[in-house]
């Protein structure tokens, strides 16, 4: 006999009496609670589940009707990490197969190609997060598992696991609570929904605390906010890096079909943002929990070159590459760690005004790629220059060029504080900035910083130190921003 198989979908429990060979005697079909549409589908055993090499683990509508798959044999394509996630064998580029240990993440019709984590073991757990978008509101559905998936498990049959979706929300204030008591269970079943308001609608999605392990995609969706309860409290996280996906991130017109190649990458991002204006993150932690020293790793790609981006009392935190924008941004009361390279990209004007800038590792703060030597570019105003426990004094470099002559290395800091962390000479020179001698609008810049102990910074080479009138230009938000 096989030992004892409860299913259980968050929220509420389904028993089932033997082990699916033989159909359960008791009537799985009572009336339940209605789960999110993103919530995924836990079966807890008498003993720790381990996982086979075949077998498939299907989703149908009450229809009969193939929503969602997840084929044991795919697994071959990832490794697992020691926190469970699963990541790709190889790396993900356009060519790469599709294949359902990958999530299409679709939003506001265009997709998002991303490794994800379809099978997790929590004690005696087995999590199932099905692919995004696959469930529909207010809808019924049962679960199938083949024999193979679970090692000595006879698998689930039809009828033995069946759930419904709540309907849809009732307000464009949406909750996310990954307990079920909310409106959505994950952040990108909110974003999703969101999109699909109306490109210009105002929509809020507000966090409850916890940890959301998950990748998230919003693209062409004006006037979001996103919120956590807390600063500490509402955090998502993920392991991306350029090893596991190619590139900053791009999404595709349209979902690969099994086998084919998925067109685009989705990038090496926790979040993806793309061709969205008046974005709103507030009270949140974004970190890329990749966690070694190099290679680059996003938490945020801000992809709008007009676009206006608001990243309020956050903490963003990963080693390379922490945060790349374009367009207009905004960050105040933030905190962003790194090692290299941390803040970069091609904005417009990116003012950091009372934020902590902290160096998790030895490097370079930031790497400007601006596109015209009149615009502001990033701006660091009233910010402290910090360093975690251990990193050595002056190893941290204000700003290092890409060598570039095509862009232009536009970064001023404006009345910040530099901790011992910052070196010597302040800014990184080989290769030479463009334009190599700075100007009052263009280049490397700094007014009235000063070190731990209030003392004036004046000995930085490679920059041009802006007299009181010029600073005026870099001051103030409005003066950055134009807002």
């Amino acid at each position: 006999m096989h030992k004892p198989l409860f299913l259980i979908i968050p929220f509420f429990a389904i028993a089932c009496s033997g082990s699916g060979n033989d159909p359960g005697k008791e009537d799985p079909t009572e009336e339940v609670e209605a789960v999110c549409t993103d919530s995924p589908v836990v079966l807890t055993l008498s003993s720790t589940p381990v996982l086979g090499k075949e077998g498939r683990i299907r989703v149908y509508d009450s229809s009969d009707k193939l929503v969602d798959e997840i084929n044991l044999s795919d697994m071959a394509n990832v490794s697992i990490r020691e926190d469970g996630q699963m990541i790709p064998v190889g790396q993900l580029t356009k060519e790469s197969s599709f294949h359902t240990f990958l999530d299409a993440v679709k939003c506001a019709g265009r997709w998002r190609v991303i490794h994800y984590t379809p099978l997790r073991i929590d004690g005696n757990d087995l999590v199932i997060k099905l692919h995004s978008g696959v469930l529909d509101f207010g809808k019924k559905y049962y679960v199938t598992i083949d024999k193979g998936v679970i090692s000595g498990h006879g698998g689930v049959a039809k009828g033995d696991l069946t759930f419904q979706t709540k309907a849809k929300p009732s307000s464009t204030d949406l909750k996310v609570n990954f307990d079920g008591s909310a409106d959505f269970c994950t952040v990108q079943g909110a974003v999703s929904y969101a999109a699909s308001l109306g490109k210009d609608a105002r929509v809020s999605i507000e966090i409850a605390e916890g940890r959301y392990y998950e990748t998230v995609f919003i693209r062409d969706k004006n006037n979001l906010t996103i919120k956590g309860r807390s600063r500490d409290g509402s955090i998502i996280a993920y392991a991306n890096n350029e090893s596991y996906a190619n590139g900053s991130g791009a999404s595709a017109t349209s979902k690969p079909s099994a086998g084919s190649a998925i067109g685009a990458c989705g990038g090496r991002g926790v979040i993806l943002v793309e061709g969205c204006d008046n974005l709103v993150f507030s009270d949140l932690v974004v970190r890329n929990t990749f966690g070694e020293e190099k290679g680059q790793a996003e938490t945020i790609y801000f992809n709008n070159d007009n676009g206006h981006l608001t990243i309020e009392n956050c903490i963003l935190t990963s080693l390379q590459d922490t945060f790349l924008c374009k367009g207009y941004v905004y960050v105040h009361n933030s905190m962003i760690a790194g090692g290299c390279d941390f803040i970069w990209g091609y904005p417009k004007a990116c003012l950091f005004e009372d934020c902590e800038i902290r160096a998790d590792a030895e490097g370079y703060i930031v790497q400007a790629r601006v596109n015209n030597a009149a615009d502001k570019g990033f701006v660091f105003l009233n910010c402290m220059l910090t360093a975690s426990f251990g990193i050595k004094d002056k190893s941290m470099f204000l700003a290092r060029s890409g060598g570039n002559d095509n862009y232009y290395d536009n970064v001023t800091y404006v009345n910040c504080t530099m901790y011992p962390v910052i070196a010597s000479a302040g800014w990184y020179n080989n290769p030479a900035p463009n334009p190599a001698t700075a100007t009052a609008s263009s280049g490397w810049k700094e007014y009235g910083n000063k070190d731990v102990f209030g003392k004036a910074i004046t000995g930085h080479s490679h920059c041009k130190y802006l007299s009181e009138a010029e600073s005026q230009a870099f001051a103030s938000k409005s003066a950055v921003l134009g807002y």
